[in-house]
């Protein structure tokens, strides 16, 4: 090895160590140098998520598919839920319901438009397909789903001068939009399936979705009209390029942020199965488990445990 390839390949190992930092923060000039990065940091940059591999159908021995309520009141769920503000805060923080809705209204990828970062974005051309169910049946677009996030609504005054005059001024009408404050969990569909080829039981993410209290009742004090509802489904993976190139927040350790992808991917969260496919039509335990919430909890752990010990039972000791 030549001494040229030598420092290139230090060069190069460094930029990976640190490229997870936001760039240039200490060589910054000016604030508007915070954030752009060297060609080399670019061109290190410029990779894609681990690709998932081909899984034939006839190694898998095993699959259940489930449905997971992912609540964002939990601590373990904080970076899947803040940042809630887009003000006074930096431009390379949002919570990953800002990250979909941003590129589902215009196509946007806020980690590689404003920060000068480099990808190669083949896989994401602006056009984000959009799903009323976590079946992927039909697909809406986002007039479609309008309704969903947004509540127009008019004050009595309003309506006063309207009998009045025939008109509303704008003061007189309230825009109330779903904001990320809102959302209250994510709904995650996903299989859980046993690879014979390679002895180990294994989790896909199949599916997302936030969920929100409908906008019509969304400032309501009565706790039974704030239950939270799906806005929208994706099919993760048509996402999993968007979410690779966005961060959430290390508490640990804000040099190193984690892509929303890995934190799907790597189940660094805590959520409750309320679903299950089964032969009633893939019911939800509430459709069998009524009225009572720490049974409904028990029946989620049982779903989960018979799923674990498939993998057990697979091995004698």
């Amino acid at each position: 090895m030549t001494i040229k390839s030598l420092i290139l390949s230090v060069l190069v190992v460094f930029v990976v160590t640190t490229s997870f930092a936001q760039a240039n923060l200490l060589n910054a000039k000016s604030p508007e140098e915070i954030g752009v990065k060297t060609e080399l940091q670019m061109l290190v940059d410029n990779d894609r998520p681990l690709e998932y591999g081909y899984v034939d159908d006839r190694d898998i021995l095993y699959s259940k598919m489930t449905w997971e309520k992912v609540v964002l009141d939990e601590r373990v769920n904080f970076p899947l839920y803040y940042p809630v503000e887009r003000n006074n805060i930096g431009r390379d923080r949002r919570s990953l319901y800002d990250v979909l809705l941003d590129y589902i209204k215009d196509g946007t990828i806020t980690a590689n438009e404003e920060f000068g970062n480099y990808y190669d974005m083949d896989g994401l051309d602006g056009d984000l397909n959009l799903y009323d169910d976590s079946y992927f049946t039909t697909k809406r677009t986002l007039e479609d789903i309008q309704d969903a996030l947004t509540k127009v609504d008019t004050l009595d005054i309003g309506y006063e001068q309207f009998n009045a005059e025939g008109i509303v001024d704008a003061e007189y009408i309230i825009r109330r939009e779903i904001s990320s404050f809102d959302i209250s969990a994510y709904l995650i569909k996903g299989l859980w399936y046993f690879d014979k080829r390679q002895a180990e039981l294994k989790y896909r993410i199949l599916g997302i979705a936030p969920a929100a209290p409908d906008v019509n009742f969304i400032d309501s004090d009565d706790e039974a009209n704030r239950a939270p509802i799906p806005l929208f489904w994706v099919f993760y993976p048509d996402i999993r390029d968007l979410l690779h190139v966005n961060m959430s927040f290390n508490n640990k350790n804000s040099a190193k942020p984690v892509s929303f992808d890995h934190i799907l991917n790597a189940r660094r969260f805590n959520g409750y199965v309320y679903r299950e496919e089964n032969v009633q039509g893939d019911r939800s335990i509430k459709d069998y488990v009524s009225d009572n919430a720490l049974m409904q909890l028990m029946e989620s752990d049982r779903i989960k445990e018979k799923i674990r010990n498939f993998e057990q039972d697979m091995w004698s000791y």
